[in-house]
């Protein structure tokens, strides 16, 4: 089952909020509804958000009653800038968005319905090459893990937060599905829970032997030495190698530092946006307070008590060992090896 599908002229997505108790798949027949469904975190992770807005694309293509190709273009210009709204730090939202556009602007076509009939083909593509392409960024990380390894998770990078597969929950998955004896310490992942949500149950069905852990004792296992490596994901990876991914990102990676832990982030070329010099540039989501005063609809916290609530953090570059990407693992300096894998060549 994929995260994200075509069915018909509907987009189905496994509704993550239901995780992991109910296993359910939600249907949108239009961007808005689809958009929401984004900002809700029905779906959610950078590629699989990448390629639920290129379905959007595709379904506002569907339901516009434009005649001429000029008017479909306007129409699908107004879908782009609502699907990019839904969540602004993952730069694979903007990318899936923009393929579709410039698809849509391509001068080959001569009717709407040519145009509406290729979004349709190319949101299949960026779905399957998102599959392909995780496979291969889960060759190139195992190679990083040892047999016996206890690695270190951070949020979900499964097939949940793609369309299938997974990122850095994928190099574990393709490590184990070489035999490897792999180990996980997954952190809960606070306020949403991911971790404890997600990732435990993605690691369940595949087999894979974790232990739960709150996110403020992953200090505490990197010290005791009971941490070989930290694998974690990206929502945008900046030119000079610069990180945001999930909150708590950041700290991992500075006690990963501290501890002499190899500290990786595992995402498609997708994620890197070379048009940002650093870090600096990338736009943090910042969520209601609402998720971190309360716990499955329950306050936990005063009554009146207010929170800040930014989804990402950003990791400088100087604390990641390296990048691995379906091109092979970027190191040091990343500038460099980053601007190379996005021209095409290997690692």
């Amino acid at each position: 089952m994929r995260t994200v599908e075509w069915e018909k002229g509907t987009v189905r997505l496994i509704d993550q909020t239901k995780l992991p108790w109910e296993l359910t798949v939600v249907g949108y027949r239009d961007h808005e509804r689809l958009a929401e469904a984004i900002s809700k975190m029905v779906v959610r992770g950078a590629p699989a958000i990448g390629a639920t807005a290129a379905y959007g694309m595709a379904l506002a293509g569907l339901t516009s009653e434009a005649e001429t190709m000029d008017a479909l273009r306007s129409d699908l210009a107004d879908a782009a800038e609502r699907l990019t709204l839904a969540r602004p730090t993952a730069v694979n939202l903007v990318w899936g968005v923009e393929r579709q556009l410039q698809l849509a602007r391509d001068e080959q076509w001569t009717t709407a319905d040519e145009i509406r009939a290729a979004l349709i083909r190319e949101a299949h593509a960026i779905a399957d090459e998102d599959v392909a392409t995780n496979k291969r960024i889960g060759a190139h990380g195992a190679k990083l893990i040892s047999d016996g390894n206890t690695v270190l998770h951070h949020c979900n990078t499964g097939a949940l937060a793609t369309v299938d597969y997974g990122t850095a929950l994928g190099v574990i998955r393709a490590a184990h599905e070489q035999g490897k004896q792999v180990h996980v310490l997954v952190d809960e992942t606070r306020p949403r829970l991911q971790g404890a949500l997600l990732t435990a149950w993605e690691l369940e069905r595949l087999g894979i032997p974790f232990e739960l852990i709150v996110d403020s004792a992953a200090g505490h296992f990197m010290s005791t030495g009971q941490v070989d490596l930290v694998l974690v994901g990206a929502d945008r990876i900046a030119g000079n190698g610069d990180v945001a991914n999930k909150i708590g990102t950041y700290s991992l990676a500075v006690m990963a530092k501290e501890n002499g832990v190899p500290f990786y982030s595992v995402a498609p070329r997708s994620t890197v946006d070379l048009s940002l010099p650093s870090g600096d540039q990338i736009p943090v989501e910042e969520r209601p307070g609402e998720e971190v005063t309360s716990l499955f609809g329950k306050s936990i916290a005063p009554e009146g008590a207010t929170a800040r609530n930014p989804a990402f953090d950003v990791t400088p570059h100087r604390y990641l060992t390296g990048i691995v990407t379906e091109k092979g693992v970027v190191y040091l300096p990343f500038d460099l090896g980053l601007r190379r894998v996005m021209e095409g060549e290997e690692a």
